[in-house]
């Protein structure tokens, strides 16, 4: 056995070991990092909302906003709890958002497209009657708007309290902690912690104005109008607006995670039943296993010993993927499990191609172990050109998903281009080692009936 050979059986051995170690259900981390299988929506159902920027056409949005906005969509997704959601920007005023098994739909979408903008406004000047009236009401502020639109200046009006433009003393850029508690009554609340210089801020304006109104504001919405009883000098207070456990856990996750740079609106939802999504993966697995019987069935039919030993590198190839996508992870959707089967097709077509050229070395009387190394050597390029043919129109593929959000084509490309270099080394390494490991305990005398020449 040369030290080559010793070498690649070392290498396949610990790989394989790794593979194995991460495909088994029981493993949920690996230094450090989460291990998990995940599920599109068409294999478990859930919902699909795609949010488009809610500007005029002719108004494109900065990229950096854009990218921003997902961070913070993806953000609120997690602190919802959706277990597995994607967040994905599709060109210029598209953001694809997937969440597997949500339970409240409408509010999970509520809280993903609202901007999260919190002012703290003064409305010193109103009675409590005025205040009070204002609750669930849209104002106008003179916040600079997120767009960069130019700031409007204060405006007192003694006529309809909702054409006053409120002034802003703070926003919810000043936050540094926000969690959902309870009052004394056991009523769900939103307490805050501001940063030491809205502390300050906070401070400065509740000793001016003590006993007036200072009204809370979500989104241009007034959520409650409290009277400051006395300076607030910690930086700490509640939010109180008559919240359900639900919307004040929804209002937490929006102030926690930031404000959206850009407005959203739901441009298109799309529902996945659970038993839709059951029954694709079910039948996804009876047909895969089905294919790979006949597969199976082929190669060792037809080419016999050299068929078991590329069945013994396909399933190396399978086991070595699905740990990867298990590792990065990859969101397995039904698009991205045929990737995954094309793949597979990639790298039996490079045990063949391998085998035809073996064959013709036997036939020309080469021995076994000379005929492997030229018959892989021949069939080589052609395994080259193809496999990089392939990587290039995965790549593209994965392109043209990215830029344009066609999620399907994404997730098809990615499992693709991770399988065709995974058959890569399968071809590579995998096969020609096994072969040669074959040959060098067992060289049989008859070749019509081991090599099916």
């Amino acid at each position: 056995m040369t030290r080559n050979m010793i070498l690649s059986l070392v290498a396949i051995f610990i790989i394989l070991a790794l593979s194995i170690y991460l495909v088994l259900p029981t493993t949920t981390s690996f230094l450090g990092r989460p291990i998990v299988t995940k599920l599109g929506l068409d294999l478990v159902g859930g919902q699909q909302v795609v949010l488009q920027v809610d500007l005029p056409e002719n108004a494109v949005p900065d990229r950096d906003l854009l990218v921003k906005a997902s961070q913070i969509v993806e953000n609120r997704v997690n602190g919802l709890g959706v277990a597995e959601a994607v967040v994905q920007l599709a060109g210029n005023r598209y953001i694809n958002v997937e969440l597997p098994a949500v339970k409240d739909v409408t509010e999970s979408i509520d809280t993903l497209k609202q901007t999260g903008v919190l002012e703290f406004v003064d409305m010193s000047h109103l009675s409590d009657e005025e205040a009070f009236a204002l609750i669930d009401q849209t104002i106008r502020t003179d916040l600079e708007e997120t767009l960069g639109s130019e700031t409007t200046s204060p405006i007192t009006t003694t006529g309809v309290v909702t054409e006053t433009v409120f002034h802003t003393i703070m926003t919810g850029a000043m936050l540094e902690s926000v969690e959902t508690t309870t009052n004394q009554l056991g009523e769900p609340v939103v307490s805050f912690r501001l940063t030491p210089e809205g502390t300050k801020i906070f401070a400065e304006h509740t000793r001016q104005h003590q006993g007036k109104i200072l009204a809370i504001v979500l989104d241009k919405k007034v959520i409650s109008t409290p009277r400051i009883r006395e300076p607030i000098e910690t930086g700490e207070g509640v939010i109180e607006g008559n919240f359900t456990l639900e919307s004040a856990n929804a209002l937490t996750v929006q102030l926690r995670y930031g404000s959206l740079p850009v407005p959203l609106k739901v441009a298109e939802t799309r529902t996945i039943g659970p038993t839709l999504g059951e029954d694709s993966l079910r039948k996804s697995l009876v047909a895969g296993a089905i294919g790979f019987t006949i597969v199976i069935l082929f190669m060792i039919l037809y080419y016999r010993l050299p068929g078991v030993v590329a069945i013994s590198a396909i399933l190396t190839y399978a086991l070595i993927t699905f740990a990867i996508f298990r590792t990065i992870p990859v969101t397995l959707t039904l698009p991205g499990i045929a990737g995954f089967l094309l793949s597979t097709g990639s790298a039996l077509d490079a045990n063949i191609l391998i085998f035809e050229r073996f064959k013709e070395e036997l036939r020309s009387g080469r021995p076994l172990g000379l005929a492997v190394d030229i018959g892989w050597k021949r069939a080589w390029p052609s395994i080259r050109d193809s496999n990089i043919a392939t990587i290039l129109t995965s790549l593209i593929l994965f392109w043209f998903g990215s830029t344009f959000g066609a999620t399907i084509v994404k997730g098809f490309s990615l499992t693709l281009l991770i399988g065709v270099l995974v058959s890569l080394f399968s071809a590579i390494v995998v096969t020609r080692t096994f072969l040669n490991l074959v040959f060098l305990y067992f060289q049989p005398s008859n070749y019509a009936k081991w090599f099916g020449l």
